[in-house]
């Protein structure tokens, strides 16, 4: 990489980091069911994109992790050392992407079984990723990646499915969802990274999340002890074997409770009836009251959709 290229992924990172992350929880306490909803853009990603997970917008940049999946799971008729299904193979993908949807570089994540990425977050010098087993209650690896130099580093390993990462600065831990977001962890870290509770099992660590309606699919730190996170949830209004309706919403997250502190749906959908919040998201403060959201609903021919969203 060029000098001048790291000096301004430097300065677009350090551009990204602060100021603005501390509106957001006021600004999206203040929306409603009747907040009004612009979508301003839609941008098609310029390369097979596979099944995006995560996704961090870096200045005019988005990284975003997917999964390449090469041989299906399979669930099994019992389960087999804990687990319900095969593990299946694929490859962990991280993509820095510019405003036009072009792939600027990409990075393989992963090892052996443990190939599906997860929600990223960015806490001003650091993508941090999770990738993991692509079944529940398996195995995840940590990973921190430098985006000036798209270099990872695997921070530690851990003993169940870590689907979504989020690191609070303020106080210095990194938390992370477990498969459907059902569980919640927390790992406050010494000065190069490490969980200080690395010797703890994940059963100690774990604690349940109350909120039930979506399973978060992407999270990010909004503030000192807050997360925002996307995700969605499937029902079936007429009993098994109907129709499948398929609700995506937001939550904000107090991650010192390990609870939502404010909801909000998110009734937009794709033509073909997917939930914008079906995969991964981003959000940064919009406007004098507003947000602005990007959402990236679909698989292998991915488009990032763009929205305002302000009070009315």
């Amino acid at each position: 990489m060029t000098k001048p290229l790291r000096l301004a992924l430097a300065a677009l990172a350090l551009a990204a980091a602060p100021a603005a992350a501390q509106e957001i929880p006021d600004r999206l306490r203040a929306l409603t069911r009747g907040a009004e909803w612009r979508q301003v853009a839609v941008i098609p990603l310029a390369f097979p994109s596979h099944h995006p997970q995560g996704m961090a917008r870096i200045g005019d940049r988005f990284y975003i992790s997917s999964v390449e999946i090469i041989e299906r799971t399979q669930r099994y008729d019992a389960p087999r050392d804990g687990m319900d299904r095969s593990p299946g193979r694929g490859r962990g993908l991280l993509f820095e992407v510019d405003a036009e949807g072009k792939l600027l570089r990409s990075l393989t994540l992963g090892e052996g079984d443990i190939y599906h990425p997860g929600g990223v977050d960015f806490d001003g010098t650091h993508l941090w990723v999770p990738v993991a087993e692509y079944r529940p209650n398996s195995r995840s690896i940590i990973y921190r990646v430098d985006p000036t130099t798209m270099q990872a580093e695997a921070v530690f390993h851990f003993d169940d499915h870590v689907g979504g990462l989020v690191r609070d600065t303020a106080s210095n831990t990194l938390h992370g969802v477990s498969w459907g977001s059902r569980r919640f962890y927390a790992w406050p870290q010494d000065a190069a990274g490490r969980p200080t509770n690395a010797a703890q099992r994940s059963a100690d660590l774990r604690r349940p999340n109350p909120a039930l309606y979506i399973d978060y699919q992407d999270c990010h730190s909004v503030g000192p002890g807050l997360a925002l996170c996307s995700g969605l949830n499937a029902y079936r209004p007429q009993g098994p074997g109907g129709p499948v309706f398929a609700l995506g919403g937001l939550e904000l997250v107090d991650l010192a409770q390990g609870r939502p502190v404010f909801q909000l749906p998110v009734e937009r959908w794709t033509e073909s009836g997917l939930p914008m919040t079906q995969n991964p998201f981003a959000v940064a403060a919009q406007g004098a009251n507003g947000l602005r959201l990007w959402f990236a609903p679909e698989d292998d021919t991915t488009r990032i959709f763009v929205f305002d969203v302000a009070p009315r």
